[in-house]
């Protein structure tokens, strides 16, 4: 009995390896991007792309893990969601309102620490931002507001 339902288990995760979601990669960066409209520096720049970018713009950087299934599926559904909240790659088709209204919930999201998100702080240490790091986009982001 554990051997058929090894095998059923098994056939299972094959067969849904099939369906593989649409991936989040761009070939070029949008005249619209963020960094480009609103000419950021090197060391914001930075920042941003390593904690934000990879599901609040059009290009993913997909790890290994993110090409199996079901974890494709659920990486899929989160940058749908988030690029919904805010896509970087989109800054200029902003109005003006809508880029303050950005603004502030960035500023807002860094000083709770509720952006990255913890569960992809696990796999991406990398993107974890220091308190000098969260000061400095604070700053950047409020001298954005105008």
């Amino acid at each position: 009995m554990v051997k058929k339902i090894l095998k059923i288990l098994a056939v299972a995760f094959i067969v849904i390896q099939l369906y593989r979601p649409e991936r989040n990669i761009s070939t070029e960066t949008s005249k619209n991007d963020f960094l480009l409209v609103e000419k950021s520096p090197k060391d914001i720049s930075k920042l941003i792309q390593t904690s934000c970018y990879d599901c609040h713009s059009n290009n993913t950087t997909y790890p290994w893990y993110a090409h199996i299934a079901p974890v494709s599926w659920m990486m899929s559904h989160h940058i749908e969601e988030a690029k919904e909240e805010l896509n970087f790659s989109e800054w200029a088709s902003f109005t003006d309102k809508r880029k303050k209204h950005k603004l502030e919930e960035l500023i807002e999201v860094i000083e709770e620490g509720d952006m990255p998100l913890n569960n992809y702080l696990w796999m991406h240490s990398e993107a974890k931002l220091s308190t000098s790091d969260k000061e400095t986009l604070i700053r950047w982001f409020r001298s954005l507001e105008k």
